[in-house]
């Protein structure tokens, strides 16, 4: 596979909420960060993130706008939809991933923290508004 077909192939894992699977295309001491938080370093720093992330969150999308490769870099311009439960967040994102020897060394994304706080806003209205929609009556009999 090539470094962009592994980072597809990776947030696919992902989107499926397949942690083993994306875990399956990580080195052993892979970086993660969402900028500007602090990174996690190593397999089992990864791991209980994303972990963490498939059991608070319910659902996850990852669509890319654009990629594009230099040699090991894998640049990602996407939407990033996050779920949990009736809560929806989409925000954009770029992420550079390094692949050495077919394994994920590094992920790093950034994204606005103003557009991403908006859209949980938004997500949260979405869940007050369901949560205080009539609901349809049910006859019985």
């Amino acid at each position: 596979m090539t470094e962009i077909q592994i980072v597809r192939e990776f947030l696919s894992a992902l989107e499926a909420l397949d942690v083993d699977r994306a875990l399956a295309l990580a080195a052993p001491g892979m970086v993660y960060q969402n900028v500007p938080l602090p990174p996690a370093r190593g397999l089992p720093a990864v791991e209980k993130t994303l972990r963490a992330m498939t059991r608070y969150g319910t659902g996850f999308e990852a669509r890319v706008h654009n990629i594009a490769a230099n040699g090991p870099v894998v640049l990602t311009e996407r939407t990033d939809v996050l779920e949990a439960g009736s809560w929806r967040a989409e925000f954009w994102v770029c992420g550079t991933f390094e692949v050495h020897d077919g394994l994920i060394t590094l992920w790093r994304d950034y994204f606005d923290w103003t557009t991403f706080l908006a859209a949980s806003a938004k997500g949260l209205g979405g869940v007050l508004r369901a949560a205080l929609s009539p609901r349809p009556r049910t006859r019985t009999s």
